[in-house]
């Protein structure tokens, strides 16, 4: 009942929300996806705030001076091409054909300014791109970094580093200018409205009007696309694929990428800083049924961080899981069942972890699930949390497990996962892990020119992850963009933020 009540608000939704008087109602295409929200930290469009750079890559705002192909490799996109002066220095030549849809020139002073409003004003970037001075003339940009910087052009396509029009954009949450092919024309946490942009640089822009609706339950997302109330969705869970594989009235686009449902271990807690107890819970899923079953095969098992595709990436190994080592190591941590009652204790309590997540990816609540069933096999007792408030329970430290899904390779290297996991101040190090020797390896792994050298360090990194079971990987995700069959141009990309193109057009 709360399903089908839910399902008709979304309809009235969908229905009052194209009446906006710059929107056709006829001609509208509408997009539902799971992966736009306040939980995401990617509610707008303003690539200097958050994750909200994927929103304005993903729906055709924004665009950045270079972007990957589908071999993950950086190409000139907003550039039409770059040269390295010095090891620290890189000069960029722009396209000199290019609006903001503002109606202001892309210029290498504008990029100047927005690439310096960036690193003023988000951390990550800042530290990524290492930018110590920005120098424009004409069209020519040159970027110096504090020191060499090998994968600068791969940070240079991340979302964060969508060129947008400085001079336009306000502190009142107005929608910002940028050049791609459509222009937002209302913002909400819930939806995005957007117009053709007639100026486009890139030739003609096939589709008038798109809403981008925010639909986080999966089961209402599925329905949406069922009765027609949307004409193509991102976001459906596994299950719900087979629904549409075998349709003739829709296609599927798929392809696989380097996101990884992950957890982190909190080494605060007490039992988890035992290297013995996180090798136990390590050891204790079976990746390969999870994969097989409960993703019907839209994964692979994971044994690091990048999947096996990738030159940096691990092949999967079978003896990452081991029901019989897992109670052993348990044992001689001091961990055994005195009790008889099917899970180990210790001085008379029991072992007991809080496994955190959240619901926005669909597999996630399923992964919770299966890995409750897995730990109590070898006694461990598991209180799962799957909450949209988990960066509350994070921030209190009131949990064990953190289990997410994370793009590993979005720039197409393996430089930006480590960034963001390995550091103690590092954005996504929410267990507090600790390795010097890993430190050390990252800071020549930023430094290091020759590909080769890269890739043995991003395996010796890999390989020093999983030994602390700083992190577990479970699985990589193919990604699948469903749409009616009379939808064209709306293609799954490996790097999972190129969505919505000048190209889109519905028959």
């Amino acid at each position: 009942m709360y399903k089908l009540l839910f399902f008709i608000l979304t309809t009235a939704l969908f229905i009052g929300g194209c009446s906006n008087k710059t929107a056709d109602q006829k001609d509208i295409f509408r997009y539902g996806t799971t992966a736009y929200g306040t939980s995401m930290d990617n509610a707008g469009i303003d690539p200097h705030i958050n994750y909200q750079g994927w929103s304005a890559i993903r729906y055709g705002v924004g665009e950045t001076l270079f972007r990957l192909d589908t071999q993950m490799q950086p190409q000139p996109w907003l550039a039409t091409k770059y040269e390295y002066l010095d090891a620290k220095t890189c000069k960029i030549t722009l396209r000199d054909n290019i609006n903001f849809s503002s109606g202001r020139k892309l210029t290498a002073e504008a990029a100047k300014e927005c690439l310096e409003h960036l690193i003023s004003v988000h951390d990550r970037a800042a530290e990524d791109l290492k930018i110590s001075r920005i120098t424009a003339s004409g069209q020519e940009l040159i970027i110096r970094t504090a020191e060499p910087l090998p994968a600068l052009l791969n940070y240079l396509c991340d979302p964060y580093a969508c060129i947008i029009d400085m001079q336009s954009k306000t502190s009142d949450g107005s929608p910002v200018a940028g050049t791609g092919p459509f222009v937002a024309q209302r913002v909400t946490p819930q939806e995005i409205l957007l117009q053709r942009n007639s100026n486009y640089w890139d030739g003609p822009v096939k589709t008038a009007s798109i809403l981008i609706k925010s639909i986080p339950d999966g089961d209402t997302l599925t329905m949406a696309l069922q009765s027609g109330e949307i004409d193509a969705a991102q976001g459906l869970s596994y299950a719900s694929l087979k629904l549409f594989r075998d349709n003739p009235s829709f296609t599927i686009s798929s392809t696989d990428t380097s996101r990884v449902f992950q957890a982190a271990l909190n080494y605060d807690s007490p039992a988890l800083q035992d290297a013995r107890v996180r090798a136990a819970v390590a050891l204790a899923v079976d990746r390969e049924a999870f994969c097989k079953v409960l993703l019907d095969g839209n994964g692979t098992p994971a044994s690091g961080p990048f999947p096996a595709s990738l030159p940096y990436g691990t092949a999967w190994q079978p003896s990452f899981y081991d029901i019989a080592a897992a109670r052993r190591l348990l044992s001689e941590a001091g961990w055994r069942d005195s009790d008889n009652d099917g899970y180990v204790d210790k001085d008379g309590r029991p072992l007991t972890l809080r496994w955190l997540t959240y619901p926005a990816r669909q597999e996630l609540p399923l992964l919770a699930e299966a890995a409750q069933q897995y730990l109590k096999n070898i006694g461990i007792k598991t209180e799962v949390n799957i909450t949209d408030n988990y960066a509350a329970f994070l921030k209190n430290g009131q949990w064990d497990i953190y289990a997410k899904a994370f793009v590993s390779a979005p720039t197409g290297e393996p430089e930006y996962y480590f960034t963001t996991h390995v550091p103690a101040n590092s954005a996504y190090n929410s267990g507090h892990y600790r390795n010097p020797q890993a430190e050390a390896l990252l800071q020549t792994l930023r430094s290091e020119i020759q590909p080769a050298k890269r890739t043995q360090l991003a395996h010796q990194l890999s390989q020093l992850l999983t030994e602390d079971n700083a992190y577990i990987y479970y699985a990589h995700l193919k990604m699948s963009l469903i749409m009616k069959n009379n939808v064209h141009g709306l293609t799954a990309h490996p790097s999972d933020y190129y969505e919505i193109t000048a190209s889109l057009a519905k028959e």
